[in-house]
């Protein structure tokens, strides 16, 4: 008997998303540079190989992600590796931020503010230290981080899957735009570089000492401007403006609280701060842009 030919096409290759895109991208990216710049880079050969590594973990969740059909699944599936992604993209640029400059720029910043406020801000808000104002500070830096997946999630389940990929994608554009700025224009931070000037300790209660481990245990000198608490945090209250309209008022005292916090807990310069909000607004205009330029070249 004759083969009877099949008049179905062969299944289409999953395409990329653009955030997948862009995160294997950056990685790339880092991965060129530390080899370009080896000799300056203490272990770059494992940093290669974690680069590597993760890439190809990635991808593999992605796939993953890709063939479950549970929404709750799906999502859990899609968020955790987008999001892990990002922190370990932050992590891996701690050791390209001197391969240009060779060291921290912070005294830049430092005369530029005492020009512009007539002193340091970090340490004249020192006067309005108090444990109850720290605390609520110290909330609102926290609170960035269940912000994220809590915002991801009523966008997903209320709004499907493509006003998902947005969210990501606007948030990891933000985040790569961070890191590269940590290479252009190094700079360690207050705690880092005023430390000892600082006279009033920073004292509250839970939520202050969260921020403090946060501080000592993931955090490293550098890492400050853009300030990417800022920034993702400017791009979530955009995106609950576009998505849930209600989230985005509720949003409104923890947000503002969150820039204040970033200078007030000396995590970083008002500049910092400044320029994390600006690269948020550019990153939420170019985003929609670069995602359909991605889609129409994969069409």
């Amino acid at each position: 008997m004759a083969d009877v030919e099949s008049n179905e096409s062969p299944p289409k290759p999953a395409r990329l998303p653009a955030t997948d895109a862009l995160i294997l991208a950056t990685l790339a990216l880092f991965t060129a540079l530390t080899l370009v710049f080896h000799q300056l880079i203490n272990g770059w050969g494992p940093l290669v190989l974690k680069n590597l590594a993760v890439g190809v973990a990635y991808l593999a969740f992605q796939q993953s992600a890709a063939r479950t059909r549970s929404k709750p699944f799906k999502f859990a599936l899609r968020v955790v590796p987008v999001t892990l992604a990002y922190g370990y993209l932050f992590l891996a640029v701690d050791k390209l931020q001197l391969i240009l400059h060779g060291r921290f720029l912070d005294d830049v910043v430092i005369r530029l503010e005492a020009a512009v406020f007539g002193g340091q801000p970090t340490l004249w808000l020192q006067q309005f230290t108090k444990p109850a104002v720290t605390e609520w500070m110290m909330f609102a830096y926290m609170f960035y981080f269940l912000m994220y997946p809590i915002l991801c999630a009523i966008i997903y389940f209320r709004d499907g899957e493509p006003a998902m990929e947005d969210y990501l994608f606007t948030l990891g554009l933000t985040n790569v735009l961070c890191d590269l700025g940590f290479i252009l224009f190094p700079v360690a931070g207050p705690t880092a570089a005023l430390g000892e000037r600082y006279t009033v300790p920073l004292t509250g209660y839970l939520f202050t000492w969260v921020g403090e481990w946060v501080r000592t245990s993931l955090q490293f000198p550098g890492g400050s401007i853009p300030s990417p608490h800022c920034a993702a945090a400017t791009v979530m209250w955009a995106m609950a403006y576009r998505y849930h309209r209600r989230t985005f008022w509720l949003l409104l005292p923890v947000v503002l609280s969150l820039y204040v916090s970033t200078f007030y807990g000396r995590y970083h310069y008002v500049s910092d701060a400044v320029v994390g909000v600006a690269t948020a607004l550019v990153a939420v205009r170019l985003a929609p842009l670069l995602a359909r330029a991605w889609e129409k070249r994969k069409s």
